[in-house]
């Protein structure tokens, strides 16, 4: 596909994509019924400036993050996803390799629990989305890089964490994280990045390349998780992970028992988390 093909079905997509359909409120009148640029600039995080480049044929060869995100906040199928990566000159993720693609039934959840701390993890435990409350909940600004995002990466190599655990429970998340990463090995076995993970920790962790050279396989549990927040101090919260089957994508969320005092504090990060992020 020519660039100019690439301009026009970005222009299609983003006209057919309703700010409800995008977990944007719709205030005032509007003279399309799809996303302003500045908006889907803004949920895709890249300059307004860029996205005009891109509608406009004047932007070649944008990176692969860079149209990850445009597929993300499109809300494309996989298969308009990989048209998106062809029509850039891109290759397409290939069935290899870890699923990255939050797809359109998975983004309609993730809009309807914007009151609800929420992020989204690859098979790998890479972070991929999170929402301002979640954001807000653990005091953890967006991933400067791909390996600081990732979850079993920060678990071993000491980065702190707001999650308290015990020893046995930072022992038995740890376990259970090592059993998620060889599933993903065998699922995924092209995925030179997971390949590259597992290496680093092995070499980085003697705690993680004792424990992968075990091969237990610890099953996961759900569980209760105490979070010291920087907002609202000490808060205890069912922690529980949901398995995507179009795209073997992890979502974590937190929820508080109705009625007690977490939940209370929960409420009050509501208001603070969206005045900070305004």
């Amino acid at each position: 596909m020519t660039t100019g093909e690439l301009a026009r079905a970005l222009r299609s997509w983003r006209d057919r994509v309703t700010p409800s359909d995008a977990g944007l409120p719709e205030v005032g009148l509007r003279r399309t019924a799809g996303l302003r640029r500045e908006e889907l600039a803004a949920i895709a995080g890249i300059s307004v400036d860029y996205l005009v480049r891109l509608e406009q044929g004047r932007a070649r060869n944008p990176s692969t993050q860079v149209l990850a995100a445009l597929a993300r906040a499109l809300r494309l199928s996989a298969d308009e996803r990989d048209l998106l990566y062809r029509a850039a000159g891109a290759q397409p993720p290939a069935a290899g390799v870890v699923p990255r693609h939050i797809g359109p039934g998975t983004a309609r959840i993730l809009d309807r629990l914007a009151d609800t701390p929420v992020a989204v993890f690859t098979a790998s435990w890479d972070l991929i989305h999170a929402n301002p409350l979640w954001n807000a909940l653990l005091g953890i600004a967006e991933a400067v890089s791909a390996r600081s995002g990732n979850l079993v990466w920060r678990h071993f190599t000491g980065v702190p964490s707001p999650v308290v655990h015990i020893e046995e429970e930072h022992d038995r998340l740890g376990r259970e994280l090592i059993g998620d990463l060889r599933r993903a090995i065998a699922a995924y076995p092209d995925d030179r990045g997971l390949t590259a993970l597992v290496a680093d920790l092995r070499a980085t962790s003697p705690t993680f390349a004792e424990q992968w050279d075990d091969y237990a396989v610890m099953p996961r549990t759900a569980e209760r998780k105490t979070i010291h927040s920087p907002a609202v101090g000490l808060v205890t919260l069912d922690c529980d992970v949901l398995a995507t089957l179009d795209s073997d994508l992890r979502i974590i969320v937190y929820t508080a028992r109705p009625n007690s005092e977490d939940a209370t504090k929960l409420d009050l990060l509501r208001v603070t988390g969206r005045h900070e992020a305004t």
